[in-house]
């Protein structure tokens, strides 16, 4: 696999930061299972914003989605943590239904690091983060100063520059 830019990993755990997304079955509870099964099987959850609800992204004809960011601290590589990422999924019965669809569960790797990585495979960080309101707003909550390594600009400038109309809610649980 050839990535763009060498990521040199420290003998220390990495810090990423995850968004976790639900629009079927009971939101909250698909996102606090995810959330357990993340600090079981990749790495200890260092921050987790609230649950933010935003429309669906892409395909708008589909359930409001509940989306929460995680910043964990891992000692798998990028490619090992997409590997684990994906088989959390799948143990939470997720089904692979196109681009932008439905789902249970969806874990994505925003940032690791100051990675930038580019293969088949991983894209880091996510293409898109600069594009999407749900995905600025609760990485905003946990990690505001965090910088977008490819931009240079910080979460909380690329969230003040984003155009997505899409209104991003912020959910209080009593």
């Amino acid at each position: 696999m050839f990535f763009s830019y060498l990521c040199l990993l420290m003998k220390n755990k990495s810090l990423v930061y995850l968004l976790c997304g639900s629009n079927l079955g009971n939101r909250f509870e698909q996102l606090d299972i995810a959330s357990a099964l993340l600090s079981e099987k990749a790495g200890e959850v260092c921050a987790s914003s609230s649950y933010y609800e935003t429309a669906a992204w892409g395909i708008e004809d589909q359930p409001l989605f509940l989306n929460q960011a995680h910043g964990i601290h891992t000692d798998l590589s990028p490619i090992d943590l997409l590997v684990c990422l994906k088989g959390i999924e799948k143990e939470m019965g997720r089904i692979a239904n196109g681009r932008w669809q439905e789902r249970n569960i969806d874990i994505d790797i925003i940032c690791y690091d100051r990675c930038i990585i580019n293969s088949k495979e991983l894209v880091i960080p996510h293409k898109m983060i600069a594009e999407r309101r749900f995905t600025l707003e609760p990485l905003c909550e946990i990690a505001p100063k965090l910088i977008e390594p490819r931009s240079g600009k910080s979460i909380q400038e690329l969230l003040k520059d984003c155009k997505d109309p899409l209104r991003v809610k912020i959910l209080e649980l009593s």
